[in-house]
């Protein structure tokens, strides 16, 4: 086992690759028909609507499951002896996990991919007092990264998040939400999102992409008469109708917060989004208190997101509605904030709580979900299981995938992680350890070790080559 790591006496994964069997990217195709065994624990997460309240801590566990995959989707799972029984499954590759932990792939529900540059001159910056909003007066923060990402040239931002999506799939991340938000004129919001739609086309991993561009007020905006009210025109009669005839968002996003838009400011441009076919979500009460989580409510928001600074209020509405409510701890942590989302009320209250990363240049640079699954355990005090429900199903719930993606049942895609340990509690009891050893999207591997380690006999990929062809 790598790293040294105590994992319960798990072995070695048993079976062989075709050589030459890699594609373009590096993924590696696998048969049509796949049957995997050998997992200690096998979490399912089986079961109707989003995890609420006691039910976040329902994983489904089966030990001693198995999973047997077709065509990219699940066909069976299940205690091993009834799923090897299966006739399918006879004929089906085998692949044995030396009893590790497989889990649905994380589905990652926040995230800024598409960016120029690091910003580390603030984080020594920080370190040494300057607050965050400090930093944005002088022209950091996310001014700083709208500067970078407008002198750089599209392939350079493409370069830098194919390298990003390698990084999430080696964490056990099948699907990420990305947003815009760093370009903040028509030109390089509209660079940003197509950028998204391109890296889905040359990479395995699903990319589902909201437009941000009301994420501050930019340059000169901010410095000429009225600038706040010229910008959301711009917004609302340019940037949006344009990204919705090109369909290149599914979600509007706004920062409602001290220092960007206010809640009636977020509701005018959400509105303007709704009526241009894009479903609104909300960054809120980050900062400060602004009533963005009632408005979250009050519009029927997928989602909102951040919430440190949320009250009993808030908390109860958000119970008594669909709305997500994504909690991002990796941003106070980097941020060396004390006080994070109250998520033990907000989950004891009844709300639909799920976790992401909040990868992005200034305040969360990491694509670890289960560095975030750690912070969550310690810092929100949430159960393992119920950081890893919030991972998985209620992130698909996020970003309205639920019936795709998010937990190991019949007919969703064959989207999984596989860990090297023994026990579901050890990904984030191993804190800043990477332990996931393979990654699959819609049955292909997408991170796992090397060919010596997982292979496939020729004679597999013969018959694996000839369903192709009879196929086509």
């Amino acid at each position: 086992m790598s790293g040294g790591l105590p994992v319960g006496g798990a072995g070695r994964a048993q079976a062989s690759l075709c050589h030459d069997s890699r594609f373009s990217d590096g993924t590696r195709p696998l048969p049509t028909s796949l049957l995997i065994t050998g997992a200690s624990q096998l979490l399912t997460l089986l079961g109707r609507g989003p995890r609420r309240g006691n039910s976040l801590s329902n994983l489904g566990v089966i030990e001693d499951g198995a999973l047997l995959a077709e065509d990219g989707r699940i066909a069976a799972v299940g205690k091993r002896p009834k799923i090897e029984s299966l006739p399918a499954a006879r004929s089906a590759v085998k692949l044995h996990l030396g009893g590790r932990v497989v889990l649905p792939g994380f589905v990652d529900s926040h995230t800024h991919l598409v960016h120029a540059a690091s910003r580390a001159e603030e984080y020594e910056l920080r370190i040494q007092g300057a607050s965050y909003e400090e930093i944005a007066r002088k022209g950091g923060g996310i001014l700083n990264s709208v500067k970078k990402l407008r002198a750089a040239t599209a392939e350079a931002l493409k370069q830098r998040a194919l390298v990003a999506l390698k990084r999430f799939a080696a964490y056990g991340t099948t699907t990420i939400e990305a947003k815009s938000g760093y370009g903040l004129d028509v030109t390089a919001e509209l660079k940003i999102l197509r950028l998204h739609k391109e890296l889905v086309a040359e990479q395995p991993l699903d990319i589902v992409s909201t437009f941000l561009g009301a994420h501050v007020v930019p340059e000169p905006y901010r410095s000429t008469p009225n600038g706040t009210e010229k910008y959301i025109a711009v917004l609302i009669e340019r940037m949006i109708p344009e990204v919705s005839r090109e369909s290149l968002a599914e979600f509007c996003d706004v920062f409602c917060d001290r220092g960007a838009f206010s809640r009636e400011q977020s509701k005018r441009i959400l509105e303007a989004g709704r009526q241009n076919g894009l479903v609104p979500r909300l960054h809120a009460e980050q900062m400060a208190r602004t009533g963005a989580t009632q408005l979250a409510v009050q519009i029927g928001a997928v989602s909102c997101d951040h919430l440190e600074q949320v009250n009993t209020r808030d908390i109860r509405a958000l119970a008594k509605s669909r709305t997500v409510a994504t909690l991002l701890p990796g941003c106070d942590f980097h941020l060396g904030l004390k006080k994070y989302a109250p998520a033990r009320r907000i989950i004891d209250a009844g709300a639909v709580v799920a976790l992401a990363t909040d990868y992005n240049p200034g305040t969360s640079p990491t694509l670890s979900m289960p560095v975030i699954l750690s912070l969550a355990c310690t810092q929100l005090r949430m159960t393992p299981a119920e950081a890893i429900s919030a991972a998985t199903l209620n992130g698909a719930y996020a970003l309205r995938r639920e019936k795709q993606i998010g937990s190991l049942e019949v007919g969703k895609l064959a989207d999984l992680s596989v860990f090297e340990v023994a026990d579901y509690r050890e990904i984030p009891y191993y804190f800043g350890v990477n332990t996931c050893w393979m990654t699959m999207k819609r049955g292909i591997i997408v991170h796992g070790p090397d060919e010596t380690a997982i292979q496939f006999s020729e004679e597999t990929c013969r018959k694996a080559a000839s369903h192709e062809k009879s196929e086509a």
